[in-house]
């Protein structure tokens, strides 16, 4: 078995396209070997900002021979149909072979030599390549049937042990020689095979290996800034960048002038990540340092001095433009800048930036007046009251599912709360007010964080500050859930009116598209609404169809927890429960109940009879006027409900879900009874109505707390 070197040179391959591209070396590769019947026992690559490198294991000298039968038409076939069969397979008839009355072509396919086999597959690889961007280059570019490349492709290795394997692609042949570093080994360098290949380029001051690479940068940066007494921040995306654009990784720490740290930190560190691919530090008391950390592509005879140097320079530059957008933001107040939205279209379907504004403000409001947001905690204990969401007036007239109170909303607590609510619709006019600043046009990452930072400046208060820095969290799984009571009023209705619009609109998310990331955005709301406890009836600010929405968001949110899909499906069924903090502890409940034996045997109970009521349909109640006496198992279980219903009932009504379980338990014998001794469809007509009446009512009792026929097993 013999191993095969495949290297692609060229020009700089941009580092966030190397992992993918790493992955459709192999894939392709694969891809084509295997048309061959071939297979490698294994498949390694690399990438360098030079060179796309992959090494296949193991494979065989040669393909297997290989015999292939085709069938045809019996021997005792029309002339027509056997002349059909010759001209497809190209035999004679004495070419045939007869087994059992019928025709059979057998054509016997001799193995062929691997390396006519690489020969070929390179060619419909390179060709092939799905790079994200691609270009042509050189005379041959004016035709687009050019070959394209990431960057322009210089060189090709193709040994298969010790053996060149020929090929030419758009005038460059393979061969077995290759370039060093650009600086510290410019010339070529002959490669033995693949098992000398990593050797021989760290030898050259390459190192090939990305993961070699990406804990070199990271362990040495980490060291560096230790040594000046420091913490590195760390950044593993910025660790694989920078270890995408050398090929020699060198850290290297240099410090910037402490002035500019009057500048937020994370001004300072976006700066100095997205211009410059540079680390940050801390020190020992977490405060962002006048220190960075840059990774050279070269081992400098001063030690890096001279190239520390020019990085801080530009770093310097970079930063004073920070400095400068950040000083001249400050000099207009957030309140003014927010009057700039009105010339910002949020969707051309939705009107401008600052109708949503509005709309926010009041929603913001409404969920504090309403008690859902209480002062002194993120956690509401108040139950929604009034005629719903107020609707502030929108411009483009799109439908809103934020039902408007009959004279406003009622009023509630004393001056904490009406301050609550005051500093709720002040933060929301004041979230999107950065939009138009400076920084964010440089740094759009930075929206809602500087304009925190803005606020604080000009004098707002902390809650109203903190509220526009936060109120786009939580943004993704694992991101911080605010907890401050105006931060969550505005984060909630931020994206509440999101949603309730584009879905109001006809904009709602298909399969795989969610261009204006609805599904995120409900699971903001859900995440704020559980982890603040807040007692939010969900259908008082939106219609059916966007529960339906939320109810399969909560499913997807939930199924990391453990908690089963078809259980949430069995309590929205129900109708009429969209406070998520209730349902949950329902749908809680009732999995611990269904993992019981009392739970799977009323379960099955509770199957059998609504299947017979499907079948059978639920008689008048006048029909089912017993003149008889129940037998014993019948009487039993109207016992048994006549305990359990009002049990049952209570205990949903104080959300005591255990104990309403616990209530239906005690049904499980008495069903199982009833099924055992009991004839429901009974020859008399009275007794088969009853008996059905009485199933009607088990179900309705079940359904109490859930709707069983949702629930899978």
């Amino acid at each position: 078995m013999t191993d095969f070197l495949l290297e692609l040179r060229s020009e700089e391959i941009p580092a966030r396209m190397q992992d993918k591209a790493r992955d459709d070396l192999a894939r392709l590769f694969a891809a084509e070997l295997g048309k061959a019947g071939l297979a490698a026992g294994s498949l390694v690559t690399y990438a360098t900002p030079r060179r796309l490198v992959l090494i296949a294991r193991d494979l065989p000298a040669e393909t297997q021979a290989v015999s292939e039968e085709l069938k045809g038409p019996k021997a005792s076939a029309p002339p027509q149909a056997l002349e059909g069969f010759l001209r497809k397979t190209g035999l004679t008839r004495e070419a045939l072979t007869e087994r059992d009355g019928v025709l059979y072509a057998i054509t016997e396919r001799p193995g062929r030599a691997t390396t006519d086999v690489l020969a070929e597959a390179i060619p419909a690889i390179i060709r092939g390549f799905p790079w994200p961007k691609s270009m042509r280059w050189g005379a041959a570019s004016a035709s687009t049937e050019s070959l394209r490349w990431v960057r322009p492709l210089h060189g090709i290795v193709a040994l298969f042990g010790e053996d060149l394997v020929e090929v030419e692609i758009a005038g460059i042949r393979s061969g077995v020689a290759t370039f060093g570093h650009r600086f510290h080994h410019p010339g070529q360098i002959t490669i033995g095979s693949a098992a000398d290949y990593v050797e021989k380029l760290r030898a050259c001051h390459v190192i090939v290996d990305q993961d070699e690479r990406r804990a070199l940068i990271r362990e040495r940066a980490m060291a560096l800034a230790t040594e000046a007494g420091l913490v590195l921040v760390e950044d593993e995306g910025l660790v694989a960048e920078n270890a995408g654009l050398t090929e020699w990784p060198v850290p290297l720490l240099g410090r910037f002038d402490p002035d500019f740290l009057s500048v937020p930190p994370e001004v300072i560190q976006l700066t100095a990540r997205v211009n410059q691919k540079y680390f940050v530090c801390r020190d020992a008391e977490g405060a962002l340092a006048n220190a960075f950390v840059c990774t050279a592509n070269i081992e400098a005879t001063d030690g890096g001095a001279q190239i520390v140097e020019g990085n801080r320079k530009v770093l310097a530059a970079r930063l004073s433009d920070a400095r400068f957008f950040y000083e001249t933001d400050l000099k207009t107040p957030l309140e003014t800048q927010a009057t700039k939205l009105a010339n910002i279209v949020f969707h051309e379907k939705l009107g401008t930036v600052a109708d949503k504004v509005d709309r926010v403000a009041t929603l913001a409001r409404w969920l504090v007046e309403e008690g859902i947001i209480l002062p002194g905690t993120g956690r509401g204990t108040g139950e929604a009251g009034g005629g719903g969401v107020p609707q502030a007036p929108s411009p483009a007239e799109a439908p809103l599912h934020h039902r408007p109170a009959a004279g406003g909303p009622p009023p509630r607590a004393g001056e904490e709360h009406v301050a609550l609510a005051d500093m709720a619709e002040r933060a929301a006019r004041l979230a999107k007010a950065d939009l138009v600043t400076g920084m964010v046009g440089e740094f759009p990452e930075l929206q809602g964080l500087i304009g925190g930072y803005y606020a604080a400046a000009q004098g707002e208060p902390d809650a109203v500050a903190e509220a526009v820095r936060d109120h786009y969290k939580p943004v993704g799984q694992g991101d911080a859930v605010p907890a401050a009571p105006v931060t969550v009023a505005v984060a909630l209705a931020d994206k509440l009116d999101s949603i309730t619009q584009f879905f109001g609109a006809d904009l709602r998310p298909s399969g795989s598209k969610d261009p204006f990331a609805l599904r995120r955005s409900a699971l903001g709301v859900i995440a704020l609404i559980l982890d603040n406890g807040l007692r939010f009836p969900l259908g008082t600010a939106v219609d059916r169809g966007v529960l339906d929405f939320f109810a399969d968001r909560l499913k997807v949110q939930q199924r990391e927890a453990g908690v089963r899909h078809d259980l949430i499906d069995a309590v929205f069924a129900l109708g009429g429960e969209d406070d998520l903090v209730r349902l949950l502890a329902r749908v809680h409940a009732l999995q611990a109940f269904v993992a019981t034996e009392d739970g799977t045997n009323l379960l099955a109970g509770y199957k059998r009879a609504a299947n017979i009521l499907k079948k059978e349909g639920v008689p008048d109640r006048e029909a089912a006027v017993a003149s008889y006496a129940p037998e014993p198992a019948e009487a039993a279980l109207i016992a048994a409900l006549d305990a359990a219903e009002p049990k049952a009932a209570a205990a949903i009504e104080a959300e005591d879900f255990e104990g309403a379980m616990a209530a239906l338990a005690s049904l499980r014998a008495p069903i199982d009874a009833f099924f055992d001794d009991v004839t429901v469809n009974d020859a008399d007509p009275a007794k088969r109505a009853a008996r059905l009446q009485l199933l009607d009512r088990v179900r309705a009792a079940v359904h109490t707390v859930a709707d069983f026929s949702r629930i899978e097993g």
